[in-house]
């Protein structure tokens, strides 16, 4: 069993000027989107010797399967016609999974919902910006291919002067199941520990939905990824600003199944064949995300 509230994320952006129109992408919705350009004659040719490492029963349909959270942007997100799911994750995996001989199809569900679906089969892989975990660890193979931090976000001028380090009494926006929300539940404790009002947390299952209560004036602040908290900064378009620094950056992860170290480690080789041919480097700058690309991806790290 997965327990969901040691994840990733946090704060997102939206797909178009408008942040609120993000809450349309509602996360609860699943599509299966064949990407455009995911295939290998797009994103460059497969690895013969790559592909050979990849399990019979996931390349026989040339497909792999690919459970991701498209609330997310700028790493996942859906497009305009509220299907495709785009984003600097997905331009990525692409990528990797070209690499592999295969094409990669996404699925968008619930965040705390993918996990579980790569340990009983229903995905062959997890995208979505997971943070690599000792708890996750213990149940899955993550290869870590990315690294980001947490940071703050608040309405332009921050006019409830909110501040990370004293955040007592206010209203703070996170996504369900992510180490934002494990971050805040802690501080929340320090302020009533030190006889302070406590933190008012709201729990939104979309980062969507979590951003719009912020721009909306509903909570004072949110926590997110600080790649998601930029976009978000950027794409509404002076309606939010971030706060403080970066912190507590970490690595995130593709998710594999436990049993399939072999194919995980696959996996971490076709990340390190992508940043070597330069289309990593090329994903990444697409979305303007490039300071948070490495060098050298891991299996468990």
């Amino acid at each position: 069993m997965f327990i969901s509230n040691s994840s990733r994320r946090a704060v997102v952006g939206a797909a178009g000027a408008a942040l609120l129109a993000l809450s349309l992408a509602a996360c609860g919705e699943k599509e299966s989107t064949e990407q455009p350009g995911a295939g290998p004659s797009a994103t460059g040719a497969a690895d013969a010797a790559l592909a050979a490492k990849v399990p019979d029963a996931i390349k026989a349909d040339g497909v792999i399967k690919v459970g991701t959270d498209s609330t997310y942007a700028p790493a996942e997100f859906l497009d305009a016609d509220g299907k495709t799911v785009v984003g600097f994750d997905i331009d990525l995996f692409n990528a990797v999974a070209a690499k592999l001989g295969l094409k990669a199809e996404f699925e968008s569900a619930p965040f705390d919902a993918i996990l579980p679906g790569v340990d009983s089969g229903k995905y062959e892989v997890g995208v979505s910006s997971f943070t690599i975990n000792e708890e996750r660890k213990k149940s899955v193979n993550m290869v870590s291919y990315f690294s980001a931090g947490t940071q703050w976000a608040t309405k332009s001028g921050n006019p409830n002067k909110v501040s990370p380090d004293d955040a007592c009494g206010k209203k703070i926006a996170v996504q369900t199941g992510t180490v934002q929300f494990d971050d805040i539940t802690a501080r929340s404790k320090k302020c009533t520990d030190a006889g302070k009002p406590a933190i008012t947390i709201d729990q939104y299952q979309a980062q969507s939905d979590a951003t719009a209560a912020v721009v909306s004036g509903k909570n004072d602040a949110m926590l997110a990824d600080s790649p998601v908290g930029a976009y978000a900064v950027k794409q509404t378009n002076g309606q939010l600003e971030l706060l403080g620094d970066i912190y507590e950056s970490a690595p995130y992860g593709y998710v594999v199944k436990k049993d399939q170290t072999a194919f995980a480690e696959a996996v971490r080789e076709a990340v390190q064949a992508v940043i070597t041919d330069g289309s990593y480097k090329a994903a990444l700058s697409k979305w303007g995300v490039e300071a948070g690309g490495i060098d050298n991806p891991a299996l468990n790290p």
